[in-house]
């Protein structure tokens, strides 16, 4: 075969949408709409040959300019990362209530389009597929316990309770009730099917496998969360002391940001100074609030298109296709955080930002806004979108399957910043949310470190923290420490711990990517000095594709 870097990573895109018709479905092309991937010990191992015969073939092709090397880099790195995952049995024990193909599976026809009896047709025979889907994921899980290779009984619990919301619904029929009447019964018997099969993944985690995970410990040590974290930053930071350089950045930003909420809080409760917790509670009860799913939907649409409007022309130049962004509602069973799922490549499924309802009627704005700035724009969709117009550029590895979760997470962490520097939160309760919200990202570095690694709480800690200084960190002393400084929910904290715990690495990649982010573009503006131009810097920094953290520093400060 012919070609460069790019044509070798599209290649390998174009294979894996045959392994996976999710990533086909994620893309928008129409190969296998009615297939699901196999999740399966064999479906496993025919990705990883995959990416052996596609870095055997990298390394035979010459990279001729900086694009094409920046290309072979990602391709080399995040299939090598995979393929290392892979080979510690990773895959045989991947079940969080955030990342695992019984989630994926489900989260799939929601990105179908469902407009017509066409689209309805397919949907029913994709859905027709999910008890064999769930029947190799089930044996994957059965492989793993089977070697010793178990996920951790919280995460297990977890899932259990999410797939009981699900048959609550019952999900799959409540979805398939929408469709025509002319498919009703193709539709039905699908839906029942499905929902039986949730059923069936719901009975083994319950009853087979959770007694087999029992003793398997929470945290998963230095050598598994080397792993884990290069697979979400793209860099080796088991090598040296990178790690626990990273837990100490996480500890000073904690306490550097505690300094500017008290500041911010003395603002909300009308004195020099307040506690943050208190002024956090004051605003959740007494600010601005939106009463009802629907309206708090459309508001949260409405803070999106105002953003565009005011950005483009200004900050970043935003081209008309990047400029439609959905606000929807996330499923029942879904996680308690929003998220955003990436448009089409055509861009005829556009960008979403997904709410988390929980059961909720009234939503406090205080901590709303700034997260949906780090969703929507000038957050991920403006970065992930921005890949997508320039695919023609890109291949599309670097546009979508081989993205980094330090690169996106980073720049919407970024994006959040900025808009704090472009004074968007000029309501104390408003910026009280954004420092909530950045304080998270510093805490998520310090327990998720702490915790897996078993590193000990600083000397200099105090709240909750006191009694435990030079003590390794604890999952229960973890979730004491949020609480004490989150003005988040318990039931979104509940959540976000059982996160780090089941999907660790992830949450070190914000601020480390922000880190990332910030740097490069201070290396930018020495370099110009008075002739920096910050629009042109964030378009031409959106428009290279995605980057691993040991890369993107560097990139972004020569643009």
């Amino acid at each position: 075969m012919s070609g460069g870097p790019r044509e070798v990573a599209d290649r390998y895109v174009a294979a894996l949408c045959e392994l996976d018709p999710l990533v086909a479905t994620s893309l928008g092309t129409a190969e296998g709409a009615d297939r699901l991937p196999d999740p399966s010990p064999q479906g496993l191992e025919a990705r990883a040959e995959l990416a052996r015969r596609t870095l055997g073939e990298l390394a035979g092709v010459p990279a001729a300019d900086p694009a094409a090397r920046r290309c072979a880099r990602l391709l080399r790195e995040r299939l090598s990362a995979d393929l290392a995952v892979h080979e510690a049995g990773e895959g045989l024990r991947e079940l969080s209530h955030l990342f695992s193909p019984v989630h994926a599976i489900r989260q799939v026809f929601m990105l179908m389009p469902a407009g017509t009896e066409e689209d309805w047709s397919l949907l029913a025979r994709r859905m027709a597929r999910v008890p064999a889907a769930y029947r190799g994921y089930v044996a994957t899980l059965r492989e793993g316990a089977g070697r010793g290779l178990c996920a951790a009984p919280r995460q297990v619990a977890t899932v259990v309770g999410q797939l009981d919301a699900w048959l609550a619904g019952p999900w799959f029929a409540t979805f398939a009730a929408a469709g025509p009447a002319a498919l009703h019964r193709d539709l039905d018997a699908a839906a029942a099917a499905a929902d039986a099969a949730v059923a069936e993944v719901r009975d083994f985690l319950r009853d087979e496998y959770l007694p087999r995970a029992d003793g398997t410990p929470d945290a998963v040590g230095r050598e598994r969360y080397a792993l884990a974290a290069r697979r979400w930053t793209g860099a080796d930071l088991g090598a040296g002391a990178r790690l626990e350089e990273a837990y100490a950045f996480g500890w000073d930003e904690h306490r550097r940001l505690l300094t500017e909420q008290r500041r911010a809080a003395g603002e909300v409760l009308g004195g020099p100074s307040g506690s943050p917790r208190e002024a956090m509670r004051w605003v959740e009860r007494h600010g601005p609030a939106v009463e009802g799913v629907e309206a708090t939907r459309a508001y949260l649409q409405g803070v999106t298109d105002r953003a565009i409007d005011a950005l483009d022309g200004v900050h970043f130049d935003i081209a008309a296709p990047l400029r439609r962004v959905e606000a929807v509602v996330s499923p029942p069973g879904s996680a308690a955080g929003a998220y955003y799922t990436q448009p089409s490549q055509d861009f005829s499924r556009p960008g979403r930002t997904w709410l988390p309802v929980l059961g909720r009627e009234r939503f406090p704005l205080w901590d709303l806004v700034s997260i949906w700035y780090h969703e929507g724009v000038p957050g991920h969709h403006l970065q992930l979108a921005q890949w997508v117009l320039r695919a023609d550029g890109l291949s599309t590895f670097q546009t979508s399957v081989g993205m980094v979760g330090a690169d996106i997470e980073g720049w919407a962490l970024y994006a959040e910043r900025l808009m704090d520097e472009l004074g968007y939160f000029t309501e104390p309760w408003a910026r009280l949310g954004y420092l909530d919200g950045q304080q998270l990202r510093a805490m998520r570095v310090v327990v998720d470190l702490g915790m897996h690694l078993g590193l000990p709480v600083p000397a200099d800690a105090d709240g909750v923290l006191a009694g435990h200084r030079g003590r390794p960190w604890t999952p229960e002393l973890a979730r004491a420490f949020l609480g004490e400084h989150s003005g988040s929910t318990t039931a979104f904290l509940d959540s976000e711990l059982v996160r780090y715990l089941g999907v660790p690495g992830q949450a070190i990649s914000y601020k480390l990517g922000e880190r990332a982010w910030l740097a490069g573009r201070e290396a930018a503006r020495r370099t110009h000095g008075a002739d920096f131009d910050l629009r042109a810097w964030h378009m031409a920094a959106l428009s290279q594709g995605s980057l691993g953290l040991d890369d993107l520093e560097s990139e972004l400060a020569v643009l």
